[in-house]
């Protein structure tokens, strides 16, 4: 497997952790005292949050295992403890966060992948097989946490030194990760982007405080939490009385913000105005720019995808729909959403979401914004910016998108309709047979492919079917633009392989 290959594999295995984020910040938002005010709702949450580096573990060592094995994730609690533990005990300043979930997940799934059937002699055979595996992940673990009891130190000053550069270079810092974020999409890279500066960018102090009779949480400077005391005011809040200081600290802009950091929000808020208004706006520019005698097809797709994103930020299967027909249009799209993150700063616009900038998260987390009204202006103002921008990029460069294309994609008219019974049997025969696929996995709109001859793939027939787009990574690794229905479709297909 190529390198592009493995960082598919790795991004889509962050993926079965991050899904957990929707519903720790329901529970957390939910119980907070401007909403329900039900602390152990709001507990509830916070402790899937808390937990968030040993879920990494757990998820991470599933994704990468064959099979999704269970057994994989029970070696992957046993690396984290091991690795955090020991490495703690080398060096008690280290702080590994979810690094050391991602570094425990993949020592424990590539265990379990070459551990899972070895087999011992008759004397030990009871640790055979799968109970192998947590115990060699242990060792590996043991080996890893020597080394990083010495070497963290220095990798975690450069991580820090990294995403201080970019956070304190203000517009630049934030241009950059809004393009950058983006222009990983093709590849499926952008989670790995995203666990850095959200799990890892930045880090605060919570402390629990009462005011107006009611118990509340903030999260602020450690060096400023430092110079405070349980019974002392808070800083800030008029008559807040400090009842509680945290001692492990909050990472990452989007722990952050949950934790009620004032500062946080910085790498979240910019994309609310792409995904709720800019994007569809783009979407009714290219259905408006597209034939006439196509535009209510194209319509009857994009539109339906532009509503996928306005209400849950889910996004790939509109930019799919125009990011390789028309390549400059996409660069546009990430260059506007790089100015979208400098905007909402500019105007000190902090907002954050659980699992995507939709609208859904927008109104969940409103209390807890800052200037939340202001997103609706910049992304009415981002909308305009975007249809136009589409409209006349199509018009003045002859751009194929929907509808323009010189073979028919992407129309709902022209696809093969297909009972959702057949649809796995028609997407195998497409990708060449059950003995061509050695992998099969899935991410949110992607099925993730590893495939023994590309030849044998059918590329206009997965096309008819409803893939939006091929993205090759290497020879043998693909990815399918499916949409949401992709897990759904990858654990159809899987069954199929199984019983032939």
């Amino acid at each position: 497997m190529n390198v592009l290959g493995y960082l598919q594999k790795l991004g889509k295995a962050l993926m079965l952790p991050i899904a957990t984020l929707p519903v720790a910040a329901l529970l957390l938002r939910l119980g907070q005292p401007d909403l329900l005010g039900i602390v152990f709702i709001a507990e509830a949450g916070a402790a899937i949050f808390n937990q968030l580096p040993l879920l990494f573990g757990l998820g991470i060592a599933v994704g990468l295992s064959q099979n999704d094995a269970g057994a994989a994730a029970l070696a992957g609690a046993v690396g984290y403890f091991v690795l955090t533990g020991a490495a703690g005990a080398i060096n008690s300043d280290i702080d590994m966060s979810f690094f050391g979930g991602i570094i425990a997940g993949i020592i424990a799934g590539h265990s379990y992948n070459r551990f899972h059937r070895v087999r011992l002699p008759d004397y030990l055979a009871f640790f055979g097989g799968k109970r192998l595996v947590p115990i060699m992940t242990g060792l590996f673990a043991l080996l890893a946490a020597f080394i990083a009891g010495f070497v963290w130190p220095f990798l975690q000053q450069g991580i820090d030194s990294f995403g201080s550069a970019i956070s304190t270079s203000g517009a630049f810092g934030q241009f950059f990760y809004g393009v950058l974020n983006r222009g990983l999409i093709p590849v499926g890279l952008h989670h790995v982007l995203n666990s850095l500066f959200w799990f890892g960018l930045g880090d605060c102090l919570m402390l629990s405080y009462e005011a107006a009779d009611k118990l509340q949480q903030l999260c602020l400077d450690p060096a400023l939490v430092g110079t405070l005391a349980v019974g002392g005011p808070v800083p800030g809040v008029d008559g807040g009385v400090i009842k509680e200081l945290a001692t492990e600290v909050t990472r990452g802009d989007l722990h952050r913000f949950f934790a009620g950091d004032p500062t946080a929000g910085v790498f979240m808020a910019g994309f609310y105005p792409v995904m709720m208004f800019g994007l569809p706006a783009g979407a009714l520019a290219m259905v408006l720019a597209a034939p006439r005698g196509k535009r209510a097809q194209v319509g009857g797709l994009l539109l339906s995808l532009a509503m996928t994103s306005v209400l849950t930020g889910i996004t790939e299967p509109l930019e799919f729909s125009f990011m390789f027909l028309a390549p400059l249009l996409y660069v546009l799209h990430a260059l506007l959403t790089g100015l979208a993150l400098v905007v909402a700063n500019l105007f000190g616009v902090l907002h954050g979401f659980g699992f995507s900038a939709g609208l859904f998260d927008l109104v969940l987390n409103w209390g807890l914004a800052t200037r939340p009204w202001t997103l609706v202006v910049i992304g009415v103002v981002f909308a305009i910016l975007y249809f136009f921008a589409f409209f006349f990029a199509i018009r003045v460069f002859r751009l194929k998108t929907p509808g323009w294309e010189d073979a028919p994609r992407l129309i709902a008219g022209d696809m093969v309709v297909i009972e959702s019974a057949q649809l796995a049997t028609e997407y195998l025969s497409a990708l060449g047979g059950a003995d061509n696929l050695e992998h099969i996995d899935a991410c949110i709109t992607r099925l993730r492919l590893t495939i023994k001859d590309p030849g044998r793939v059918d590329e206009v027939r997965l096309t008819e079917l409803g893939v939006t787009s091929v993205v090759k990574l290497g020879n043998q690794n693909l990815q399918l633009i499916v949409g949401p229905q992709a897990d759904s479709l990858a654990a159809d297909i899987k069954a199929l392989i199984d019983r032939a």
